[in-house]
């Protein structure tokens, strides 16, 4: 609020602990437009409604977008396998899920995961989506709060340097370092789910993307990393996206 008068939406994935004392801020302090994640629509859609509150809720299948629609929401993000961050265990990639989306749900539809560029949120569009959330890209911008070592990270990143891991927790891209591959190990040897648990830890994410452990550390990030060199300021990245849009349209076009 003090940094803009403009409106403004707040993320709120629905495994955090304290999901119940959130959402109660988020309705005291009047946020317009809330993001659910990682958890049933149904469980504060109704009730952020009730507060005056549009509701967006990720999903990566259609499945859980049709459930969305049905729970109220006024929109659902269809983010496709390539994503950062937590993910769909069906591991459907955003050309294969935004289609499919778009045919079984009528509210707007936005396209997320591996969307950095004006093609590809112009690919997206032809897919049928009516918009795109993008993360990556502005994770490797000046404005991000990620650490200094983190963004400098993420522009050295090539294909192939992350990965789905922890898939019998909550799946989740990582980039590929000392914490992946002891998490890739004990997988691979079959561990438990509490056995995964211990080696995740607590504020395993934060260590990693906001303290700059680059090898300790959680890194999340999206497949779309690999294209990433540069830092950038937001008002620049956002206008090279809207001007390589309007180009390749115009291209597609004729024109």
């Amino acid at each position: 609020k003090k940094a803009t008068d403009k409106p403004f939406g707040v993320n709120a994935p629905l495994l955090y602990p304290e999901i119940e004392k959130i959402m109660k801020i988020i309705a005291e302090e009047e946020v317009k437009i809330v993001f659910t994640s990682a958890g049933n629509p149904k469980t504060w859609t109704g009730w952020l409604k009730e507060h005056g509150i549009k509701v967006v809720h990720v999903t990566a299948s259609v499945k859980f977008a049709q459930k969305s629609e049905d729970a109220g929401c006024d929109a659902v993000v269809a983010e496709g396998f390539e994503a950062g961050g937590h993910n769909g265990r069906e591991e459907t990639t955003t050309m294969v899920l935004i289609p499919m989306v778009r045919e079984k749900i009528k509210i707007p539809l936005i396209a997320a995961g591996g969307i950095a560029t004006g093609r590809q949120m112009l690919a997206a569009m032809a897919l049928g989506a009516d918009g795109v959330q993008i993360g990556s890209r502005f994770a490797a911008s000046e404005e991000s709060s990620i650490h200094e070592n983190y963004k400098k990270k993420i522009t050295e990143l090539n294909e192939g340097d992350t990965q789905l891991a922890l898939k019998k927790l909550v799946p989740v891209r990582l980039v590929k370092n000392k914490f992946f591959n002891l998490v890739q190990e004990a997988e691979d040897k079959g561990a438990s789910i509490e056995e995964l648990k211990n080696i995740l830890g607590k504020a395993r994410a934060k260590k990693g993307m906001f303290e700059g452990d680059l090898d300790e550390g959680e890194l999340e990030i999206g497949q779309v990393s690999s294209m990433l060199k540069e830092i950038k300021p937001v008002k620049k990245i956002v206008e090279e996206i809207i001007a390589e849009y309007e180009i390749s349209k115009k291209e597609l076009c004729g024109s």
